[in-house]
């Protein structure tokens, strides 16, 4: 799955415009950068097409640990949609990501995220 394709996914399942889906998905790698290890958060990157790699880098601080409501408060700040619009993205940008990584690779990040996460991506369809 490409970049464009990633975004398309995302827009057809939130309902937002392409580049809201585009923007939401970068928030919300951001966010979940933020939120594993630097090593996961590498070996996620790895696996996704260059442009969305860029946003699951981050620095050598430690890992964050906040639940899903935090990180769609996050997301919302990032990019000025309202909160329902940035739970659906987030929830969306989990079951896309599901489909464009490997199984294996999705479960490593998913262990690290917690179930709760899990429950948001399950929640797409």
């Amino acid at each position: 799955m490409d970049d464009r394709e990633f975004f398309q996914t995302v827009a057809e399942r939130t309902q937002l415009s392409r580049q809201e889906a585009a923007d939401v998905t970068r928030a919300t790698l951001e966010t979940l950068a933020a939120r594993l290890s630097a090593g996961e958060a590498r070996e996620l990157a790895q696996e996704l097409p260059g442009h969305l790699r860029e946003s699951l880098r981050r620095g050598p601080e430690e890992m964050e640990i906040f639940d899903p409501e935090e990180s769609v408060r996050r997301v919302h700040l990032r990019t000025g949609l309202s909160e329902p619009e940035a739970d659906r993205g987030v929830r969306a940008v989990l079951a896309t990501l599901r489909e464009a990584v490997s199984a294996e690779e999705y479960g490593h990040a998913m262990s690290q995220l917690g179930s709760e996460f899990a429950r948001m991506a399950e929640s797409v369809r």
